[in-house]
């Protein structure tokens, strides 16, 4: 039986890919956890015992291979493989997340939006044209779709989340001011930008004491 790894360290994963790809940027071969440490304010020891949750990676005296880890981690995050995404509500937010010109880099395709404004359907966000709500059966029914993200209305956000259910759809990014409860089959991201928001002005606030 697989050892489960703790969601503490699974949410530094990301952090690791993108410091690693920053240096592959800069062209470095090779770095030390001592090195990484001091780049991403992490302890190495913290850094040895994340990574060795999948294997480790490193060699005493030598370090890692940037390169090899960057793939690795990688592979640990699925982002071998290309993950389709659809966004439902072309708000102002809706605009911002179809436009992240980073998405096809890391393995995410953004490939339908959809809103019930009469103002928005048919224009295009990030050269993808915005379809009609109704359309969305239809849609999924000839396109293989990994990923739903809701930028809607809390009041919106649990029929759209439930139908999404229904027509198969088992992974949603949820923007919504609510916490969606669904199907235990169905991976749900809950992202609250208020949230992060007032982690903020706590630490301003203990700053300030």
């Amino acid at each position: 039986m697989e050892r489960e790894i703790s969601q503490a360290v699974i949410r530094r994963m990301p952090r690791y890919y993108r410091y690693l790809d920053e240096l592959l940027q800069s062209d470095v071969e090779r770095i030390s956890s001592n090195e990484l440490s001091n780049i991403m304010h992490v302890t190495a020891s913290q850094i040895r015992q994340d990574l060795n949750n999948f294997g480790g990676f490193g060699q005493q005296g030598y370090g890692y291979n940037v390169q090899y880890l960057h793939d690795e981690i990688g592979k640990i995050l699925g982002l071998e493989e290309i993950h389709n995404v659809i966004l439902i509500g072309t708000g102002n937010l809706g605009h911002a997340i179809a436009n992240y010109v980073k998405f096809e880099k890391l393995a995410f395709r953004m490939i339908g939006l959809f809103d019930i404004d009469p103002k928005k359907i048919g224009s295009e966000v990030g050269g993808i044209k915005v379809m009609h709500m109704d359309e969305l059966k239809d849609f999924l029914k000839d396109h293989q779709v990994d990923i739903a993200a809701l930028t809607l209305p809390k009041e919106n956000a649990v029929s759209v989340a439930n139908e999404l259910v229904d027509l198969g759809i088992t992974a949603i990014w949820n923007f919504a001011h609510v916490d969606l409860e669904l199907p235990g089959d169905v991976v749900v991201e809950n992202v609250h930008l208020s949230d992060y928001l007032m982690q903020l002005s706590y630490s301003i606030a203990q700053k300030n004491k």
